[in-house]
């Protein structure tokens, strides 16, 4: 995968606490960790719901319920996080 390429981020809604919408906060981790290897990251709303979606260049890479990711964070002890960033540098 070549450094810039260009990472989106599709995130449905997800409830907590009852109310269900878009949040990126569990994102977080994987958007440091992604800008720290160079890639630019861009978010994208989706109506699925708890589904993350890794798409590189037009191409789906990973997908994963967003509760999988932990909350916050760099991403560098997320495992979730980890085989994400396998998947592209594969």
């Amino acid at each position: 995968m070549p450094i810039n390429a260009r990472v989106t981020l599709c995130h449905g809604p997800y409830e907590s606490n009852g109310i269900v919408e878009h949040r990126t906060f569990r994102l977080r981790g994987l958007q440091a960790a992604l800008r720290a290897r160079g890639y630019r990251c861009v978010l994208e709303e989706t109506q699925e719901w708890n589904q993350v979606e890794l798409v590189v260049n037009g191409e789906l890479v990973f997908r994963c319920h967003i509760k999988q990711l932990e909350f916050g964070g760099d991403g560098k002890l997320d495992p979730t996080t980890t085989r994400h960033l396998n998947k592209i540098n594969t």
